[in-house]
């Protein structure tokens, strides 16, 4: 764990170096792929952002596999799109499920809407369904990526281009971390990437159904993600002390 600490300045340094090039996430993604080889992974949930990286992945480094948690209670779009996505980029996503006893026991025990009765329930819920999946796909790697970008939400803005994850001991890098929305939907004009028809009805965040709708014009792009809780609350806990690197 120190060693891959100790890496995260030099790739800060390579990283520095591709400044000012029009396509830097791409070279960010071919850095990843170059330096830790199969030690890298890629978390998608086929949102915008992710569906904008399997485009590069598939272009720059196609050896790089890429994951997603399937919870059980996605929409069935994202389904149709997972299969879609395969298709195009003659790919096969690595799919995790959660621990179905730990998942059987949650259900009878707080119940099938559980995550609406206390953010308790709600963390506990995306606990079982994805972050424990998450920790199993991270098992074998040094390093993952993510569609992580600064301005999708409050608790979002110390996100780093690359950063240490304390929790789960892995380098982790986000390609699009300085984009805006207009820079993703920009390039999945320009690259006729796939995305979810969900788009076009006014979600932005898609997760699972249940916990996921559609967002007004002036809302925030994740006031549809638990929207119930309050912003500062609104992580699933896959993404946890995001932008505190230890580097020591």
């Amino acid at each position: 764990m120190e060693t891959l600490k100790k890496r995260i300045e030099e790739l800060k340094q390579k990283a520095q170096g591709l400044k000012g090039d029009g396509l830097r996430a791409e070279k960010i993604i071919k850095l990843a792929h170059d330096e830790f080889g199969s030690r890298v992974n890629f978390a998608s949930s086929l949102g915008e952002e992710d569906q904008v990286i399997t485009d590069m992945i598939a272009k720059m480094a196609p050896e790089i596999e890429i994951f997603t948690l399937d919870t059980l209670r996605l929409f069935p779009e994202t389904y149709d799109l997972i299969e879609k996505t395969e298709k195009r980029y003659q790919m096969k996503f690595k799919i995790y499920y959660p621990d179905s006893q730990a998942m059987e026991d949650m259900v009878r025990t707080r119940g099938l809407n559980l995550f609406y009765e206390s953010v308790e329930n709600r963390k506990m819920c995306c606990g079982i369904r994805k972050v424990e999946p998450l920790k199993r796909a991270l098992a074998n790697v040094d390093c993952w990526m993510t569609g992580l970008r600064r301005a999708q939400a409050v608790t979002r803005t110390a996100v780093e281009m690359i950063e240490w994850d304390e929790v789960h001991g892995k380098i982790k890098i986000n390609p699009l971390v300085d984009w805006t929305l207009e820079d993703v939907r920009k390039y999945i004009a320009e690259n006729q990437v796939d995305i979810s028809p969900l788009h076009a009805r006014g979600f932005v965040s898609i997760g699972c159904a249940p916990c996921t709708r559609a967002i007004k014009p002036d809302e925030d792009i994740r006031a549809g993600r638990w929207w119930w809780e309050t912003p500062e609350s609104k992580e699933c806990g896959l993404h946890v002390g995001m932008g505190k690197e230890t580097q020591k």
